[in-house]
């Protein structure tokens, strides 16, 4: 079963659905097979970081889903809690960890609870819940060590992983994978999605689509395929992909980091053809600039200008454009954590897209006023 068809309500369920724990396995080794990514955004291997890890250390899943425009964390803790729970406890026992935490948003926490509070007979290892603020960046590896660790949830060193630090921070949807790996193996995860990209990955569908939601397709899939999962769309003029830290790319793009480049967290947000796209970038980047940790430069005074680019795109002073790639590349690399990135490739292809309706917007035209 993938993911979400193995959702069930209570421990009893889960069981008569899922089965035990499948303990005893391999699982780095089910894992390297399998070629399991994160599912939180980096899309690093999880075979990798799992096998990085000292026994001793803490084994956290992160469930914080800071990016506003996702749900597919909350839905899958509300649906699939037990499912994440026993990833979990098979990537601790796999690690010798000798703590393991869930960190996860306030909307979350009431169900990873009453999914706790049913499996004290059931787990090797206790787990702490940790409640993570409603920022932006709460969710970054070193904001959620630091969370963990009882500090302000702000990122940290971008240079240092988590791994090496004695921390394994998976995401949920990542450890809801790992037991179905281990479970049904890795042939059976790479029987759906592409050789390079295999397995599915939950997709958090929104703008201008008939049924919002979350829904799980396999890599490789084109993206009007889960338009269409979500009821159907009418004409659209873009869609953003990978969510905030994301890009705008055209509705036909298929559903691939070789082809839409960073996936993210999986968020998928439709623009209508009569939607303006640089009010909605611009509304974006003041959201992202307002949410820096203000620790660096690019924070504190790039992630402004860039706002304040798009905001004048939106008000028309189509000049802007001509600047917007050299302020990004000011910002980019230079940064305490990713943030600034994540907002210069952001800014980058809003400009790529909507490069028309900038010189609608410097005739004093709009899209959305037509």
């Amino acid at each position: 079963m993938t993911v979400l068809e193995a959702a069930a309500p209570d421990l009893a369920a889960h069981e008569s659905r899922n089965g035990p724990i499948p303990w005893g396995r391999d699982v780095v080794g089910d894992l390297a097979a399998a070629g399991l990514t994160g599912r939180g955004g980096a899309g690093f291997p999880a075979a990798r970081k799992l096998a990085g890890m000292k026994p001793g250390g803490v084994v956290i899943a992160n469930g914080a889903e800071g990016e506003p425009a996702s749900r597919k964390d909350h839905t899958l803790l509300s649906v699939a809690p037990h499912l994440v729970l026993d990833g979990l406890q098979l990537v601790a026992e796999a690690a010798g960890a000798r703590e393991v935490c869930c960190y996860v948003s306030p909307r979350s926490a009431m169900a990873v609870r009453t999914a706790l509070a049913e499996r004290r007979e059931w787990d090797a290892r206790p787990v702490r819940v940790v409640v993570a603020p409603e920022t932006f960046l709460a969710g970054q590896e070193s904001a959620v060590i630091a969370a963990v660790e009882g500090r302000r949830a702000v990122p940290a060193d971008r240079l240092r992983p988590g791994v090496h630090s004695g921390y394994l921070v998976q995401n949920v949807e990542t450890l809801a994978h790992v037991a179905q790996i281990v479970r049904y193996g890795p042939a059976w995860f790479r029987s759906r999605g592409t050789a390079d990209e295999p397995g599915t990955f939950l997709a958090t569908v929104g703008g201008a689509v008939r049924s919002p939601g979350v829904y799980e397709v396999p890599f490789g899939t084109p993206l009007p395929v889960l338009l269409d999962k979500a009821g159907g769309a009418g004409p659209l003029r873009a869609v953003l992909v990978g969510g905030y830290h994301g890009a705008w790319m055209a509705p036909d793009v298929t559903l691939s980091r070789a082809a839409a480049g960073s996936l993210g967290a999986g968020v998928v947000v439709a623009l209508g053809a009569a939607d303006c796209g640089l009010q909605a970038a611009a509304r974006i980047g003041d959201y992202l600039a307002r949410e820096s940790a203000r620790q660096c430069g690019p924070c504190r005074n790039g992630l402004p200008a860039l706002a304040g680019v798009l905001s004048g795109l939106a008000a028309g002073d189509a000049e802007l454009a001509r600047g917007a790639g050299a302020l990004a590349s000011l910002v980019e690399g230079r940064g305490a954590c990713h943030h600034p990135d994540g907002t210069a490739r952001f800014v980058r292809s809003t400009v790529r897209m909507f490069a028309d309706e900038i010189a609608r917007h410097g005739r004093g035209e709009c899209v959305a006023r037509r």
